[in-house]
């Protein structure tokens, strides 16, 4: 698929670990986006933890990605972070372990297979903290709903419809 065809399958990536900090704020987007918006066909949202190399199925069968994840650039805790296909891999990704495959190492896996969607973007915002044991900072914390909105408007910007929810937005309201 090339930069101008119309993608067909979208797929929405909420990356990272609930048990270290910050590390969790793709889950926890991704949670907000199953609770409060209704997607159309054909974008699909998965729970990617630190799934790794697991994910290059449905990372190859898509016409559209976005990872979602504490992205550290070194800007201030809580900035919002959006990075097109080309900047991804100076970014993306902090491996637990040196035996853990990162996320990183599986889209280099799907861009060397010639797979990588060209409609890629990653979504999310700077870390505070990466502690175990300990919840989102507040700064990123507060970042949760506008990150789902950022995901929601490139959704828009690549032609899927969605809708808020109408129990959500009576809750927001």
């Amino acid at each position: 698929m090339s930069m101008s065809d119309v993608p067909t399958r979208a797929v929405v990536i909420g990356a990272g670990n609930l048990l270290l900090g910050d590390d969790g704020f793709g889950l926890a987007v991704l949670e907000v986006l199953r609770q409060q918006w209704e997607l159309p066909p054909g974008v699909e949202l998965v729970d990617g933890g630190t799934w790794g190399m697991t994910l290059l199925p449905s990372i190859e069968s898509a016409d559209a990605l976005i990872i979602i994840d504490a992205i550290d650039v070194g800007w201030p805790p809580g900035t919002p972070v959006v990075l097109e296909r080309e900047d991804i891999p100076r970014f993306l990704g902090v491996k637990l372990s040196t035996h853990q495959i990162d996320l990183r190492e599986t889209l280099a896996v799907a861009e060397l297979r010639g797979r990588l969607p060209w409609h890629t973007v990653a979504i999310g915002a700077q870390p505070l903290t990466l502690d175990t044991g300990v919840a989102l900072s507040e700064p990123v914390a507060a970042r949760v709903e506008s990150t789902a909105e950022l995901v929601i408007a490139r959704l828009w910007r690549w032609g899927w419809q969605c809708r808020r929810r109408l129990e959500a937005r009576a809750c927001t309201s």
